[in-house]
């Protein structure tokens, strides 16, 4: 099982520079998300600012990923690929999620617009969604097991009368894109390993309308859907174990 990094003072800094970078390049997209526009004017937008700040989208190349961010509107439940041809309509919803390298140091975070005006059932979608990260945030403090943030996740969605994508997860983030530990979103009670201070990851429940299951599609080899074609949303954050709790490193006050 590969070791789940602990971090030194100055490596959580940089993480921490490059987070709230990520969580900047959030707050600015959204002045341009709006009916009418397209994905990839926004993916432009994105890599336009992430560059300016002195940083790179991590995204971009990665694993032959060709652009600097995901964008994931309606049954989308992640690593939607931004295209000229993808129109943001009134009523639609939309992750877009967004990981920069700042000095070497990755910070990953993603959230969900409203296009217009949404109907009420994906307003809640959006909003259970939401309180799923909270929960899940709730459960990071030293010596509780990683599982119990699934755990608190999935409980609730599911009595909400929603369901907990399974085949995607959280993960360990910063210096690396992807590190130790899989952050499991449907985990069992008290499963996993420990949590100790100076360990970083994301927690980024997808919570679906109707099944859990996803299908990736072909043509593109990235674009996940529900398999039912209903709605999905998605919150994230990544998240630094301290010694009385925990700190959201991609929180900002917008």
């Amino acid at each position: 099982m590969e070791e789940i990094i602990i971090k030194t003072p100055e490596q959580i800094e940089g993480i921490r520079q490059s987070s709230k970078l990520a969580a900047k390049t959030l707050a600015y997209i959204a002045d341009f998300v709006e009916p009418g526009v397209s994905t990839d004017f926004l993916d432009q937008k994105i890599e336009n600012f992430i560059i300016e700040h002195g940083a790179v989208p991590a995204t971009k190349g990665y694993s032959g990923y060709p652009k600097s961010s995901c964008i994931s509107p309606n049954e989308v439940v992640c690593h939607g690929i931004p295209s000229s041809d993808i129109i943001l309509n009134e009523g639609d919803i939309a992750n877009i999620d967004i990981t920069t390298i700042l000095n070497g140091y990755y910070g990953d975070t993603s959230k969900m617009f409203a296009i217009g005006e949404i109907s009420s059932q994906a307003k809640e979608l959006v909003e259970i969604t939401k309180h799923c990260l909270d929960l899940g945030i709730e459960q990071v403090k030293p010596g509780n097991n990683f599982g119990n943030i699934g755990f608190a996740i999935n409980r609730y969605a599911k009595a909400k009368g929603f369901s907990v994508v399974y085949e995607f997860c959280g993960h360990g983030v910063g210096l690396q894109f992807h590190e130790a530990p899989q952050v499991d979103h449907t985990a069992r009670r008290n499963s996993g390993e420990i949590m100790k201070p100076g360990m970083i990851f994301t927690i980024e429940p997808m919570i679906n309308q109707g099944r859990p299951s996803t299908v990736v599609d072909r043509e593109d080899g990235w674009t996940a859907r529900t398999i039912d074609k209903k709605l999905s949303a998605q919150f994230e954050h990544t998240i630094l174990v301290i010694n009385d709790g925990n700190e959201v490193l991609t929180e900002i006050e917008e």
